[in-house]
């Protein structure tokens, strides 16, 4: 792999993987229009923890009061750290709750389902949702001290449709946790959280899979370079993401899931199977 494509694909995935717009179609997207080459699990293993180490860092202090909260409600039962134990027990059920329901769907999401016309069409239900969320739902006041068991459930659910391809796993968790009624900051939150051991757990049992030899063959340079530029990438996504919502609506992003399903679906090879 040389260093240009290296380059590429750990922007793509970067400034993708925290947008509500699939990282997975844009890594997908970029490798069929540039013909870059994705070998193995290797690549997708390093933008993948480059994506987690900018997420634990951008909300160190935020896992840093929640983690502390956790063990100090269990040791003193101080009520002042009740919040953060709750929230956590919340983290800690969707992640099971997700990674059981993801175990399950994968056996159905079969080489069939990774083409062209599916991943238009997942583009296209994530916009749908977005558009949904954003125009006829009512946004609640819920945050991490008031949130309960359903919401929990219902954002695992939310995150679990992203083993589709095409639909992206912030795009669903965000509405999902919109939909309970969690206020725009706390959902936000959550579903970046979430993201931690959700992407840490699915990268784990990517490395059992492993091929001897990749990262010999693909070289440490490229592997260097794609991680550092999906870690930056990946912080500014994050930031702009943030930002924008303060400011902006995500009919915005419905409106660039619309126009990039109609490219993929129009101007994509549909026969073909790609390999995610």
């Amino acid at each position: 792999m040389s260093i240009l494509e290296a380059l590429i694909l750990g922007v793509v995935q970067g400034i993708t993987e925290f947008l509500p717009i699939s990282s997975t179609a844009h890594i997908v997207i970029a490798s069929l229009l540039l013909n870059l080459r994705f070998p193995g699990l290797v690549m997708e293993i390093f933008l993948h923890l480059a994506s987690v180490l900018a997420v634990i860092i951008y909300f160190r202090h935020d896992l840093a009061r929640i983690i502390k909260g956790f063990f100090a409600y269990i040791r003193y039962r101080n009520p002042h750290d009740k919040v953060s134990f709750i929230f956590s027990l919340y983290i800690i059920l969707a992640t099971i709750i997700t990674g059981v329901l993801g175990v399950v769907l994968t056996d159905f999401i079969d080489e069939s389902l990774k083409t062209p016309p599916v991943i238009a069409f997942s583009l296209v239900v994530t916009g749908s949702l977005l558009i949904f969320i954003e125009r006829f739902h009512r946004f609640g006041d819920k945050n991490e001290a008031t949130m309960g068991l359903k919401d929990t459930f219902v954002v695992a659910l939310g995150q679990t449709l992203a083993v589709i391809p095409g639909i992206s796993r912030s795009g669903s968790t965000l509405v999902a946790a919109l939909w309970t009624g969690l206020n725009r900051e706390t959902a936000v939150r959550f579903s970046f959280l979430l993201a931690i051991p959700v992407i840490l757990g699915s990268t784990v049992l990517m490395v059992k899979d492993l091929e001897p030899g990749l990262v010999a063959e693909i070289g440490l340079f490229p592997l260097f370079i794609a991680f550092v530029a999906s870690f930056i990438f990946s912080i500014i996504g994050i930031i702009w993401l943030i930002d924008f919502l303060k400011k902006s609506r995500l009919i915005y992003f419905a409106v660039y899931c619309y126009v990039l399903a109609a490219f993929v679906y129009f101007f994509l090879d549909r026969s073909l199977i790609i390999d995610l």
